[in-house]
């Protein structure tokens, strides 16, 4: 048998309570909006590589080219197939495609990753609504606190 997840109205808990969850709800947000970077990052190299593999063609046989080994380190090659180009399928391995097998590739990663964001971004959202109910919650019992204090100090 599983059980069902406790719902606790906001208003039910105290302050520190509150900010403790504000706390957490926080660093999810933050870890989302990162994760979502890195998204948008991984995004952007794979329409890179799109526009890469669209700018090989007949035309560019035997010339010279800068081949990426790393990053920030490149070396000289030449273009001996334009129809065939080598794709990075993951942690080091290469697969030789056509262009057009390479460029459904690369926009299959575009969409994947698309649809990724999207719900992710769905997710940020909602974080980001909950923490606005959590911090509306901790304005109006710092008011309410205020104004018992005030008006106790009133009465002495």
């Amino acid at each position: 048998m599983s059980q069902q997840p406790q719902t606790i109205s906001l208003a039910d808990l105290d302050f520190s309570q509150l900010s403790e969850v504000r706390k957490q709800i926080e660093e999810e947000l933050n870890h989302l909006t990162n994760s979502f970077a890195q998204l948008k990052q991984a995004q952007a190299k794979f329409k890179s590589c799109i526009e890469n593999v669209g700018e090989v063609n007949e035309k560019n046989s035997g010339k010279t080219i800068l081949v990426p080994l790393t990053n920030s380190l490149y070396v000289p090659g030449k273009i001996c197939d334009p129809e065939h180009v080598l794709v990075d399928v993951g942690t080091g391995y290469f697969i030789k495609k056509t262009r057009p097998q390479a460029l459904k590739h690369y926009k299959g990663k575009v969409d994947y990753i698309q649809k990724n964001l999207e719900t992710l971004e769905d997710t940020i959202q909602k974080k980001r609504d909950n923490m606005n109910a959590i911090m509306g919650v901790m304005q109006a019992k710092l008011q309410s606190q205020q104004g018992q204090s005030s008006q106790s100090s009133s009465k002495s």
